[in-house]
C-alpha cells in the first residue's frame, strides 16, 4: 500500500503557510526597515559639487555642502546614521598621514557642518589613515613595513580631532594590533566616554575593494597588498580572535568588510558575542549588482533586497551600503 504524503508527514505540509501574500508576510522571518541602514557616501572638495564615480554607477561624490544637503534627505527618510568617506587633495598626503588630525579636513568639515544642521543622526567615521597618505595605505609605511605603533599613535589622535569635530561613532579600519584599546583611552582620557567604538574586527584582504579606492583617489597610489594586516580570505577563526581582542579593548560593536563573501563570519560572530554586529556590503558588491541590473541581467530591486535579506539573516544589526538611499526611499513610498 502506497502511503499519502499526509500520512507520511503527518499531515504537515510546509506550503500552506506559503499560498497567500498575506500568511507569507505573517511568518517571514526577517524584514529590512530603514533602521537597518548605514548610507555611505563619499566627500570631496569644492561647494556644489555631484561628481559622479565612474566605477560606482549612481554613486557621487559630494562636496561638503552638497553633503550635508543629502543627508538632510536621508534624515527625512529615516535613515538613523551616515558613514562619510573623503577624497583628499594630493597636496595635503603626507607618508604619515598626519592631516587625518586636522580639524579643517573634509571629514571633520563636514561632521561640524551636519551636526550644526542635523545633530539628531548618527554620524560614524573611520580613523584609517589611507585617505590622507601618500602610499594608500591605512597606516605609516617605512622602507616596505607599515609600522604598527606609530600608525595607531596617530590613529588615536584622529579619532580623537573626528570626535571633537561631531563625530557619534569611531570605526577604526586600518586593522593596526592595539588601535580600539588606544582610541578608546585617548576619548575616555578628553572627555569623549559617550563617543563609541565600532570595530572593523575583521577587515579581510579582499579583491572587492577597488571602486572605493577609485572614489577616495588612492587605487593609483598603493604600494604593495595589504596583505600583512588585513585578515586573509582563508581564516575564520583568526576574525573572532580579532573581534574578542577588539570587545576586549573597548570596542562597542562589531563590523565585518566585505559583506556578502564572509556572511558565515557574520553568524559565527553573531553566534559568540552579544553584541550588535554590523555588515558592510562594499564597493564592489555595489557596482556588480548595479551593472547587472542596469544591463537587465538580474531584477536590481529583488536582487538587493533579497542580498539584505541575507545579511540580517545572518545576523546584522545593521548593514552599511551604498543602496540605502534607495531603498530608504523604496520603503518610504510602501508606508
Amino acid at each position: 500500500m502506497v502511503r499519502t504524503i499526509d500520512e507520511i508527514t503527518g499531515s504537515r505540509r510546509m506550503r500552506r503557510m506559503r499560498k497567500f501574500d498575506w500568511s507569507r508576510r505573517l511568518v517571514r522571518e526577517n524584514h529590512i526597515n530603514v533602521d537597518d541602514l548605514i548610507w555611505t557616501i563619499f566627500l570631496c572638495e569644492g561647494t556644489g559639487i555631484r561628481q559622479p564615480i565612474e566605477s560606482m554607477p549612481g554613486v557621487d561624490c559630494f562636496s561638503v555642502d552638497v553633503a550635508v544637503e543629502q543627508t538632510l534627505q536621508a534624515m527625512e527618510l529615516g535613515i538613523p546614521a551616515i558613514a562619510p568617506f573623503a577624497r583628499e587633495p594630493a597636496n595635503i598626503k603626507t607618508e604619515s598621514g598626519s592631516y587625518i588630525v586636522d580639524p579643517e579636513n573634509l571629514t571633520n568639515r563636514f561632521a561640524r557642518e551636519l551636526k550644526k544642521h542635523a545633530p539628531g543622526i548618527g554620524l560614524i567615521t573611520d580613523a584609517a589613515l589611507d585617505p590622507y597618505t601618500t602610499h594608500g595605505h591605512d597606516g605609516i609605511l617605512h622602507n616596505g613595513v607599515i609600522l604598527n605603533d606609530e600608525s595607531v599613535e596617530m590613529i588615536a589622535q584622529g579619532a580623537l580631532a573626528q570626535a571633537r569635530a561631531g563625530a557619534d561613532i569611531i570605526a577604526p579600519s586600518d586593522m593596526m594590533d592595539g588601535r580600539v584599546g588606544a582610541i578608546r583611552d585617548n576619548l575616555d582620557a578628553n572627555g569623549f566616554q559617550d563617543v563609541a567604538i565600532l570595530s572593523y574586527a575583521a577587515k579581510f584582504s579582499s579583491a572587492f575593494y577597488k571602486p572605493y579606492r577609485d572614489a577616495i583617489g588612492t587605487a593609483h597610489l598603493l604600494k604593495g597588498s595589504k596583505n600583512t594586516y588585513y585578515v586573509d580570505p582563508a581564516n575564520a577563526v583568526e576574525a573572532l580572535r580579532e573581534a574578542r581582542q577588539d570587545l576586549l579593548e573597548g570596542a562597542d560593536m562589531l563590523m565585518i568588510k566585505p559583506g556578502l563573501p564572509y556572511l558565515d563570519i557574520i553568524y559565527r560572530l553573531k553566534e559568540t558575542f552579544t553584541v550588535p554586529i554590523f555588515g558592510y556590503q562594499v564597493s564592489s558588491e555595489y557596482t556588480m549588482l548595479k551593472i547587472a541590473a542596469t544591463n537587465g541581467w538580474i531584477d536590481g530591486k529583488q536582487a538587493i533586497m533579497e542580498i539584505l535579506l541575507a545579511f540580517k539573516r545572518a545576523g546584522c544589526d545593521g548593514i552599511l551600503t551604498y543602496f540605502a538611499f534607495d531603498i530608504a526611499e523604496k520603503l518610504h513610498r510602501l508606508t
